[in-house]
């Protein structure tokens, strides 16, 4: 509930016609009288006999009987309007709600029978509005000396008493709202949004991508926007101003518009911070030499994912300049984004923006700061890039990163109790997941729905197969997870994750044991869809797997060979940061990590043994699985399946051979990546044959150079996420589809 206090008129009659009227677009429905000083006083809209011109001389009268001089702006115009989440209220609950605001502002505190007078009229269901006249019966004046912030302790009192959104007093965070005269003039001249809006996306873009003050009023002016700097009598500068070109007042004068005006993060000291004391100073490897806009993005992806999983652990100071960081990469890749996507993100990176300005003091020196401004430096790399395709794929690794770190940072202003921060990321969350299901939809074709939407997800029990695919797995459910079993059978994302532990059954897990190891990674407690979090956890455990075989020797947990034990598996990157814990206290921490290139996609000629003669991987697989073979070898997933080819040709065993038997033992027809399937089949193969899974590098032949320090077969998130991508775009097999 939000009573907002408008400006101070001298017209009583003139703003009750205005109220009882039809409004500037006939928005007002059912302009009628709630409440008033007295119960005896007349509606006009109900009674015949009542004007409202009566109404207003009733008003008046007090202020003609004034002990002294009558003041010109008597009218005091109050506003009360509900949460857009709350229910409706009733007319006799507004009435009490009049009633209590008008006793917290102290123009008619309650059992004062010579109080001012007032009325409340509702012409719409979700607000009202409180119109008195600054005069007491009795001659006085009412005292309304602090009327705003009491009103304000009043309203979330009745939040309590009518159970309705629990908002919480201004923190002197929020950006300042669009006048009304802003919002006309904007639709006078067919403008989306205000001046103020554009200029507060445009400057925090220019912020975001910037090392220096040069940098960043350079980066104003080639946005297109007028810059004034404010310069001290030594030469420095100590503040700036924006205008938008054509914006003009009727005298014909530029509308300027300071930075604190747009938002209090964007005053010149606060936008400083974002590159002193060493933060984003450092440059990320392969930040301004990527060779495509797609490859900027999935780097991009990489930062982001890598940021998500520090985020917030660094300190309260610490986490409120990584939202920062995080608001300013949201912002950024909003303006770069595929048409598809780009209003539901434009949308996220504004609701996100409250989310970026914690009440407290900041530092932007922390490694999710890093990671995330080197993902900015890639966006505005890659903004000049050439598009070369592929940007489908890493707009949905960017989608998936962000939304990790999105959550996050809501799971960050819980924890501090920043309650309108919080909720700020929560509706970001909401625009994002939007923006994903879009993105994924726009990645399968128009004529296919992408793993992200929940319609691909009803539509699994419907294909031929579905309702018993869904009945086999209820059981292993029902197992593995008996106080959350019914909850996850009746979500709409329970068919998926049928058909994803069938996924896994055909690799080698046990379903019960592996769905229980899953769940037992994190609770549930902020998920939309439990099931859909399962599928999410199940599908990185595969993935996980088959990468930990092929960096550090071995899975973290084998197919049929699984234990209870719930610690998370080791990240790739644990034990390159072990390493280097000696030089994090010598400065080294403004440096982000690099992030691991792609991995190559066309090996089709890798021999996979020895000597002039040897079979190629793509003459094994064309042998092996015929029907498959063109996925196989586009899939990502191609190159670890060759590398364990090679270590079972290096054993003495015969590649196509091995190859064929795996393909035999199961059905590959429901598989999303045969590649990946097959290459989980060859990993717990060779161990029940006793040969080390150490796995041999394969040459590379395309594709950027890996940055220094990456771990040899590791890939980024981004990179799986365009794996995935990758797979859905080539998965038109089997009865299913």
């Amino acid at each position: 509930m939000i009573p907002k206090k408008a400006k101070a008129g001298g017209r009583t009659t003139g703003l009750l016609y205005y109220l009882y009227g039809p409004g500037r677009a006939n928005e007002h429905t059912d302009p009628h009288m709630v409440a008033a000083w007295d119960a005896g006083v007349a509606d006009p809209a109900l009674d015949s006999s009542a004007t409202i011109t009566t109404l207003g001389m009733l008003l008046d009268a007090p202020v003609l009987m004034l002990d002294g001089p009558q003041p010109q702006q008597h009218v005091y115009h109050v506003p009360v309007r509900l949460d857009p989440g709350d229910r409706m209220l009733t007319d006799a609950e507004w009435a009490e709600v009049a009633r209590e605001i008008m006793d917290a502002s102290g123009i008619a505190p309650k059992g004062d029978a010579m109080a001012a007078r007032w009325v409340a009229i509702r012409h719409a269901d979700d607000h009202i509005h409180i119109v008195a006249t600054l005069a007491r019966q009795d001659g006085r004046a009412p005292d309304v000396r602090r009327d705003m912030p009491k009103m304000q302790a009043r309203a979330r009192e009745l939040e309590k008493r009518f159970g309705l959104r629990q908002l919480t007093s201004g923190d002197k965070t929020a950006s300042r709202w669009p006048t009304a005269a802003e919002q006309a003039k904007a639709k006078r001249k067919g403008r989306e949004e205000t001046p103020r809006e554009t200029l507060q996306q445009a400057v925090r873009r220019a912020a975001a991508g910037a090392h220096s003050d040069d940098e960043f009023f350079a980066a104003i002016t080639s946005a297109g926007l007028r810059l004034n700097k404010r310069v001290a009598p030594d030469g420095a500068v100590t503040g700036y101003s924006v205008a938008l070109p054509g914006d003009r007042t009727a005298g014909g004068r530029a509308v300027w518009f300071s930075g604190s005006r747009m938002a209090p993060d964007l005053s010149l000291p606060r936008v400083r911070e974002r590159w002193s004391a060493g933060a984003g100073s450092s440059t990320s490897p392969g930040v301004g030499t990527v060779p495509s806009r797609a490859a900027a993005w999935q780097l991009a992806a990489g930062h982001v994912h890598q940021a998500a999983a520090v985020l917030g652990q660094a300190g309260n100071e610490a986490g409120a300049g990584e939202m920062v960081a995080l608001a300013d990469f949201l912002a950024t890749y909003a303006a770069q984004a595929p048409e598809a996507v780009r209003d539901e993100l434009r949308t996220a990176a504004r609701a996100f923006e409250r989310a970026g300005r914690a009440p407290t003091s900041r530092r932007m020196d922390s490694e999710a700061s890093a990671h995330l401004r080197s993902a900015t430096q890639l966006l505005v790399t890659g903004a000049s890039a050439i598009a070369s395709g592929g940007e489908a794929a890493a707009a949905i690794a960017i989608l998936v990163a962000v939304a990790l770190a999105i959550t996050a940072a809501m799971r960050w202003h819980q924890a501090a109790q920043h309650a309108a921060q919080e909720r700020a990321a929560a509706q970001a969350g909401t625009h994002l997941r939007a923006a994903t299901e879009v993105a994924y939809g726009a990645a399968g074709g128009s004529g296919r729905t992408g793993r992200g939407s929940r319609a691909a997800w009803q539509r699994t029990a419907m294909e031929p197969g579905g309702p018993a695919l869904v009945e086999a797995y209820a059981s292993v459910v029902r197992a593995a997870l008996p106080h959350l079993a019914e909850a996850v059978l009746g979500e709409a994302a329970w068919p998926a994750l049928a058909a994803t532990l069938r996924q896994a059954e055909n690799a080698g897990y046990e379903p019960s044991e592996v769905l229980a190891r899953v769940a037992s990674l994190r609770g549930f407690d902020n998920a939309d869809s439990t099931a859909e979090v399962l599928v999410w956890r199940l599908q990185r455990q595969m993935d996980s797997d088959a990468r930990n075989a092929s960096t550090s020797g071995g899975p973290t947990i084998l197919p049929q060979q699984q234990t209870s034990a719930t610690a998370r598996p080791p990240r790739p990157t644990d034990a390159s940061s072990s390493d280097d814990e000696g030089t994090a206290d010598s400065g080294a921490r403004n440096s982000p990590p690099p992030v691991v290139g792609q991995e190559p996609l066309a090996i089709e000629d890798t021999p996979l043994g020895v000597g002039a003669n040897a079979t190629t991987f793509g003459e094994a697989v064309h042998q092996a699985v015929p029907e498959h073979a063109s996925s196989v070898l586009a899939d990502p997933a191609a190159s670890t399946l060759a590398a364990y080819l090679i270590k079972a040709a290096g054993e003495g065993l015969e590649p196509a051979q091995i190859l064929a038997e795996v393909v035999a033992s199961r059905d590959l027809a429901d598989a999303d990546s045969v590649a990946q399937v097959l290459t989980w089949r060859m990993q717990g193969r060779l161990q029940k044959a006793g040969v080390p899974v150490a796995l041999p590098r394969i040459p590379r032949r395309t594709g950027p150079a890996r940055p220094h320090g990456a771990t040899p077969g590791e890939r980024s998130a981004a990179e799986r996420a365009a794996q995935e991508a990758a797979q859905r775009r080539n998965a038109a097999r089997g009865p299913r589809r």
